[in-house]
C-alpha cells in the first residue's frame, strides 16, 4: 500500500508515460469513408444530414474527383483530425483506390490512435468484404494489374479490407437504411457523449499533481488489477484531478467510464441507476436494463471479468456502492479502478489488491492567488487597488480550491466597496455554498463522532492530543473517535500531536453550532467566543 501527498506545485515531478498523458487534438467527430457513385446521394447523403441535425461534426468529401491514385493530403488529415470513422463498404468501395488509400490511413490511425471505426456493409455479404470475393475480387484483380510497381500497397489495402470486415457493423441487407441510420446515430452520440468528462476551465496547480499521480496509476505493476484512492476534505479538488487523469490516459484502455457524484446518484436513483450507467458507458450501445443491484454485479462482471478497463467513481462514501460498481475479481488484468473519497478507512477495508492512497492537499499561496484572480478578475493576477483585499480573501480560504473558486467567482466586476462589504460579512457569518459542501462530512458521523468534531471545532483544535485524552473522554468521548475523524479527512494529527482542522471545516463546525440558535447564544450546545460567554452570563445575572 501506497500514500502520496500533493502538497504544492513544486513537489518533485515523477517521470510521465508520453503515450498516455499525449491528448488528440480533434477537427471532426466523424469521417465518412463512402464509394460517391454507390452512396453518395442516398445512404451516405441521408446519414451526413442525420449527422448535422445531431450537432455531429462531419467530414465528407464533396469534391472528389476519382482519377489518378493522387489523394488529397487535407484528406489523410482529416482522417487524422476525426475520433471516429464510418466506413460505408459497397459494392464498388474496392474499385476506387481512392476509398483503399483512405481505409489503409482509417485502420492504422484506428491501431495507433484509437480512432473508432463503425463498418457499414452496403448491400453486400460481409465475408465477400472479408475475403474478397465477387466484386471485391474484380476491383483487386485490376489493382494488382494496374499497380505492378507498388503491389504491397495493394496487399495493405486488402489487409485494411479484411481487418475493417471482422469488426462489427451494420447490415442494410436485413434492415431498413432509417433504423440502421438511426442505430448509427444512437452509438456514435452515445460515445461522443462518455468520451471525456467536463475538466474545470482553470487547473492551477495541476500539473505536479497529475505527474505524481499518473507515477502512481502507471507504475511498474501493470500485470494486476490496480484501486487508486484520491482522498482529502471536501472541495480540495479530487474530482478535478480525477476527470484530468481520466482524460489523459483513457485511450489506453478497452473501455472507461467516469461515474461522477456516486454518493448523491446512489441516494436519489439508487444503485441500479448507477450500475446500467457504469454498463451503457463500458459497453458502447449496450441496451440491456439491470433490474436489481445483485442482477447488476452478475452481468457487470461478466462483462467486464477479460477487459482491461479504466474506471473513475467518484465520491464514494458506502462500501455498497463499491460492491455494486467495482467488485474485487470483476475487471481484466491492467484494469485501473480510481475511487474519490473522504474516508480513507473505506478503501483500505474493501480491496484486498494492489492499493494506492493519494493524499489531495491544499494550493499553496502563490497557486491560491492565481486561481482568485482567474475567477475574480479573469486573469491570473489581482488588479493593482484590488490586492490587500484579495490577499485577504485568499488567506480567508487557506488553499481550499472550492472557496477560492466560489468567492472569486462572486466578486467578479464588483466594486471595491462590494469588496470590503463581502469581506466583512464573510468575518460575521460564512459563505452558505462552501459551508454546504463541508457539511457534507459530518452527514455519516454517528452522534459521538459528530459530537467530537464539534468540540474540536470549538475548543481543542491545536491542542495536544495525548494531553486532552483524558478530558476527551470525561465528556463522553471515545478515543476511538478520533480516528474515524482522521479517516474521513475532517481533521488532523501534526507530528508534534497536536490535534487540527482545515480553518474551513473548524469555521463549518462553529457555523453548526451557531446555527442552533441564530440569534440566542444561550440556547446553543457551545460557548467558545468571549464575547457570547459574556453576553450569556451578563443575561443570566439580570435576569
Amino acid at each position: 500500500m501506497a500514500f502520496l501527498a500533493i502538497e504544492n506545485a513544486s513537489s518533485s515531478s515523477s517521470s510521465i508515460h508520453p503515450s498516455s498523458t499525449s491528448v488528440c487534438k480533434y477537427e471532426y467527430d466523424v469521417f465518412l469513408s463512402f464509394r460517391g457513385t454507390d452512396t453518395r446521394n442516398n445512404f451516405t447523403d441521408h446519414l451526413y444530414y442525420r449527422l448535422k441535425q445531431e450537432g455531429i461534426f462531419t467530414f465528407r468529401d464533396n469534391e472528389r474527383l476519382e482519377q489518378g491514385t493522387e489523394i488529397n493530403s487535407g484528406l489523410l488529415r482529416a482522417i487524422d483530425e476525426s475520433k471516429i470513422a464510418v466506413v460505408v463498404l459497397s459494392k464498388q468501395y474496392a474499385s476506387s483506390s481512392w476509398c483503399l488509400i483512405e481505409l489503409a490511413k482509417i485502420v492504422e490511425c484506428m491501431d495507433k490512435k484509437k480512432l473508432t471505426v463503425l463498418p457499414v456493409f452496403h448491400y453486400v455479404d460481409p465475408s465477400d468484404v472479408r475475403y474478397q470475393r465477387g466484386s471485391f475480387a474484380e476491383a483487386f484483380a485490376k489493382h494488382e494489374n494496374r499497380f505492378k510497381d507498388k503491389i504491397d500497397d495493394v496487399k495493405t489495402w486488402r489487409a485494411a479490407l479484411t481487418e475493417v470486415a471482422n469488426l462489427s457493423g451494420w447490415h442494410l441487407k436485413d434492415n431498413s437504411e432509417s433504423e440502421v441510420i438511426k442505430k448509427i446515430i444512437q452509438r456514435i452520440s452515445s460515445e461522443l457523449d462518455h468520451e471525456v468528462p467536463f475538466v474545470s476551465e482553470h487547473l492551477v496547480g495541476m500539473d505536479s499533481r497529475v505527474k505524481e499521480m499518473l507515477d502512481l496509476c502507471l507504475g511498474e505493476r501493470l500485470n494486476c488489477v490496480r484501486l487508486v484512492g484520491i482522498c482529502g476534505m471536501g472541495g480540495i479538488g479530487k474530482t478535478t484531478l480525477a476527470r484530468e487523469i481520466y482524460n489523459r490516459i483513457f485511450r489506453d484502455f478497452e473501455a472507461s467510464s467516469f461515474i461522477a457524484n456516486v454518493r448523491e446518484e446512489s441516494e436519489n436513483r439508487h444503485l441500479v441507476s448507477l450500475q446500467n450507467n457504469l454498463l451503457s458507458k463500458i459497453l458502447v450501445g449496450t441496451e440491456k436494463n439491470i433490474l436489481d443491484v445483485e442482477e447488476g454485479k452478475k452481468i457487470l462482471r461478466n462483462r467486464l471479468c477479460n477487459k482491461k478497463v479504466l474506471i473513475v467513481l467518484d465520491d464514494v462514501n458506502d462500501d455498497e456502492q463499491l460492491k455494486a460498481l467495482a467488485g474485487k475479481d470483476w475487471f481484466g488484468l491492467g484494469s485501473i479502478i480510481i475511487v474519490t473519497s473522504r474516508d480513507i478507512h473505506l478503501l483500505n477495508t474493501y480491496w484486498d489488491g494492489v492499493i494506492d492512497i493519494y493524499i489531495a492537499k491544499g494550493l499553496n499561496y502563490d497557486e491560491a492567488m492565481e486561481l482568485f484572480s482567474l475567477k475574480a478578475f479573469k486573469k491570473p493576477h489581482p488588479k493593482e487597488n484590488y490586492v490587500d483585499l484579495s490577499i485577504n480573501f485568499v488567506s480567508y480560504a487557506n488553499g481550499l480550491p472550492l472557496a477560492l473558486r466560489v468567492l472569486g467567482s462572486s466578486l467578479f466586476g464588483k466594486t471595491l466597496d462590494a469588496w470590503r462589504s463581502a469581506r466583512d460579512k464573510l468575518e460575521a457569518k460564512p459563505n452558505r455554498a462552501i459551508m454546504d459542501v463541508l457539511e457534507m462530512s459530518v452527514v455519516g458521523l454517528d452522534d459521538t463522532q459528530r459530537d467530537l468534531f464539534l468540540d474540536i471545532a470549538c475548543f481543542f483544535n491545536g491542542m495536544d492530543n495525548y494531553c486532552i485524552r483524558d478530558t476527551l473522554e470525561s465528556l463522553g468521548h471515545y478515543i476511538y473517535d478520533i480516528d474515524v475523524l482522521l479517516d474521513k479527512s475532517l481533521i488532523t494529527i501534526a507530528s508534534n500531536g497536536a490535534l487540527g482542522m482545515h480553518d474551513l471545516l473548524k469555521e463549518m463546525g462553529q457555523d453548526i453550532v451557531r446555527c442552533e440558535s441564530p440569534k440566542d447564544p444561550s440556547k446553543r450546545s457551545r460557548l467558545w467566543s468571549y464575547k457570547d460567554v459574556l453576553h450569556v452570563l451578563t443575561s443570566n445575572a439580570v435576569s
